[in-house]
């Protein structure tokens, strides 16, 4: 029987644990402000509560019960399973919670009359939480009672602890864990060496033409809009940004010179210009995890936050505008070299990160191929000789804690994407941004708010956008 705690239960689940007798307590999670949505995935985790996920192939839908502060190991499961399983769509999935009338996906056995997978982590707990799927109460169950429910359950280890995978401690540069990544996987039949793997295409004329023009001083309009203009893809795209009702520019852009003087500037050309060619280098892969913003909207939504943020900070601590703007619109870059680098674990990355949303995406990465695509990104353009800043963006965007060269455009990064993720942008899980990264980068939280407000109201002028650059 449950305690009374004057507080509701899904009905659902309270109907499944009373034919079971089983005793359980609610036990509402301490707040401390936030969306519901980051509040919800950061005190699961922060608990070490259990949470659910469903899975699903030709053979049916299976929900699995895991600790919400370890990655499900997909392949494991699978293979414990001879099953060929993924995540649930996110139509159906939110058909689920709406027919039982939940927020979310109680972390409850046979939930729905489901066929039930749980982590052999959650029967090593004195006491378990479990998500109730109702807003933020967990339900509190002593070891003893959980395991009166786990008669017709399949437990198994199917989970790796996310504090092993959340921090690079190697101590080793890029260069060499990559190195290391590509001789981890020989015996899964990648041989080549680092060199031999990453045969990428080069970059474009127009982009290492664009990378020299950045360091002549003398250059000027004419310079660039020669250089863009050789490129009539390029300079069509220049042209469309420049034309799109976000900068509501009076009259028609005639021209690239146009584009440049009237309403973008040099600056902002330059740099919008190396990166739609680097973008447009490697391919779109067309296996996209579901649920995730699709890459280009993502894409001109970072760079788009990232540019109000440095409009926000006082004028003597701001860095330089073009380059903070490229750096958002760069900072998925890795995605696509990834795909072009480990193609055959590609797919598998995409279908871990669905089965695991509570997850950071370098967390993936790092449990699949030793690395992650900001490091394989950050070799890359280093390669290219693209700009320090970006390249330290790159890098550096999901570890906030680096205070080293450039270390601002880095943090500007990982501010806008935070913000975004709170409206359900990007993928993995919304996080609050911390207060220190704020006063960091001489930044204001209301100010931040207010430009991410902003950016909202302009989501269908940026869409249209990101439509151009993903035709």
């Amino acid at each position: 029987m449950s305690e009374d705690t004057g507080l509701p239960v899904p009905e659902s689940v309270k109907e499944l644990l009373s034919t079971r007798n089983v005793a359980y307590s609610l036990s509402p999670a301490p707040r401390d402000g936030g969306t519901e949505r980051v509040w919800h995935q950061h005190h699961l985790r922060s608990l070490g509560a259990a949470k659910s996920q469903i899975l699903q192939d030709e053979q049916g839908q299976v929900l699995v019960l895991i600790p919400a502060d370890c990655l499900l190991d997909l392949n494991v499961v699978n293979r414990r399973l001879g099953r060929d399983l993924r995540a649930i769509p996110t139509g159906q999935l939110r058909r689920f919670i709406d027919e039982h009338q939940l927020e979310s996906v109680p972390a409850v056995p046979n939930m729905a009359g489901l066929p039930t997978l749980v982590d052999r982590r959650l029967l090593k707990r004195d006491d378990l939480l479990l998500d109730s799927g109702f807003g933020d109460q967990l339900l509190r169950l002593k070891q003893a009672d959980f395991q009166q429910i786990l008669s017709d359950v399949n437990v198994s280890d199917i989970t790796v602890p996310l504090a092993q995978l959340e921090t690079d401690t190697s101590g080793l540069d890029d260069h060499t864990q990559v190195q290391n990544a590509v001789h981890k996987f020989t015996g899964m039949r990648i041989k080549q060496r680092l060199e031999e793997t990453l045969e990428l295409p080069p970059l474009p004329k127009s982009a290492n033409r664009i990378i020299k023009l950045r360091v002549d001083r003398n250059a000027d309009v004419s310079d660039l809009a020669e250089i863009v203009e050789m490129d009539p893809s390029l300079a069509a795209q220049v042209i469309s940004w420049a034309s799109s009702p976000y900068y509501s520019t009076p009259g028609k852009i005639k021209s690239l010179h146009d584009a440049i003087v009237r309403v973008l500037g040099f600056d902002m050309v330059l740099n919008l210009s190396l990166g739609l060619a680097m973008g447009k280098t490697l391919k779109l892969p067309e296996d996209l995890p579901q649920g995730t913003t699709p890459y280009w909207q993502m894409a001109v939504y970072t760079a788009t936050t990232v540019e109000g943020l440095v409009g926000a900070i006082p004028r003597a601590h701001r860095p330089s505008f073009g380059l903070a703007y490229l750096s958002g619109l760069l900072s998925n870059f890795g995605y696509l070299v990834l795909a072009e680098v480990f193609p055959p674990y590609f797919n598998v990355i995409n279908r871990y990160t669905e089965a695991n949303p509570h997850v950071q995406h370098e967390m993936i990465d790092r449990h699949i191929l030793g690395i992650t695509r900001e490091q394989l990104a950050s070799c890359l353009t280093e390669l290219w000789s693209v700009p320090p800043e970006i390249v330290t963006a790159l890098r550096h965007q999901n570890t906030p804690e680096y205070d080293g060269d450039h270390h601002e455009y880095a943090k500007l990064v990982h501010v806008a994407q935070l913000l975004l993720s709170q409206r359900g942008f990007g993928s993995g899980p919304s996080t609050e941004v911390p207060v220190h990264l704020y006063e960091q980068l001489n930044l204001q939280p209301d100010a931040a708010a207010a430009v991410l407000d902003d950016v909202m109201k302009s989501l269908d002028e940026l869409d249209g956008i990101a439509r151009q650059l993903g035709g």
